[in-house]
């Protein structure tokens, strides 16, 4: 289980990878706001000069996101009608950029796919993300569901829906939590098996039925991450474990050294 962290590359791709260098971890994974041959080139060269693995594509928008519980249905992801063919498109070139670089896999939110799925939306939105993993399925890539907007029942039923083999989750431990949709370890019963990818995050559970529950330094929030890596170690999972800490700044990098540590002592003792 390699440790990562998730980088942004609009700015410089090079400053963006030596951060990863820096922190002393092999992986990554990526988010870059544009999709042409220069920018693979940049990212590419950074890459290989510090000898890191892009694990994955974080795909976002194009068009706003707000990540609540009252703008966030209207705006994430493929759910809303008039953002989805946008983002349909942006999607299909985010994947034929990945495969420039030889990044395996492409992953992001969704939306608050709805739970009931005799809803005409929740069908829309199944026909959607069939259409978008099938071109990263003729790509040679994974198309991963990013947990949090959704319960996990309901994450299962669209990718048995969908229907498409190279489908899997990328399971954000503190999303779950911060949505109020689950604790991490039980969701792992439920789609375990999918698990292609995992974010190292901690949060709380909202108590605002407007906001999301808080994302705080991991230790801190409900995430049971013994539990949550030994479940994974179980379950035959052997892939990245990538830390995302939601702030910007010197306190971040500061916060990533001590939750390297604190993952790092955790995987060593659930290996033993």
């Amino acid at each position: 289980m390699p440790l990562g962290i998730i980088i942004g590359v609009d700015k410089s791709a090079d400053a963006a990878i030596g951060k990863v260098h820096e922190l002393g971890v092999p992986t990554c994974q990526v988010a870059a706001g544009t999709y042409g041959p220069e920018a693979a080139a940049k990212l590419q060269a950074a890459l290989q000069r510090y000898s890191i693995e892009a694990t994955s594509l974080v795909v976002t928008g194009p068009g706003p996101e707000k990540y609540d519980f009252y703008q966030g249905p209207l705006t994430i992801g493929l759910v809303p009608a008039q953002y989805r063919a946008e983002r349909i498109e942006h999607f299909k070139r985010a994947s034929d950029f990945a495969k420039t670089l030889g990044i395996p896999g492409l992953q992001g939110h969704c939306g608050f796919i709805p739970e009931n799925p005799n809803d005409p939306l929740y069908q829309d939105v199944v026909k959607a993300i069939r259409e978008v993993a099938g071109y990263c399925r003729e790509n040679g890539q994974k198309f991963r569901y990013e947990t949090g907007q959704e319960t996990p029942i309901t994450m299962l039923r669209a990718i048995e829906d969908v229907g498409l083999d190279n489908q899997g989750v990328n399971f954000d431990c503190a999303n779950l939590i911060m949505y109020g949709k689950a604790n991490p370890v039980d969701a792992l019963e439920v789609i375990g098996r999918h698990v292609q990818s995992v974010h190292a995050k901690d949060g709380r559970y909202p108590t605002n039925p407007r906001e999301l529950g808080e994302e705080v330094p991991i230790g801190q929030g409900h995430v049971d991450f013994p539990r949550v890596i030994a479940s994974l170690k179980n379950l035959g999972y052997r892939g990245a474990i990538t830390i995302e800490r939601e702030i910007s700044g010197s306190k971040q990098m500061e916060d990533l050294k001590k939750e390297k540590a604190y993952l790092e002592n955790i995987i060593k003792r659930t290996w033993v």
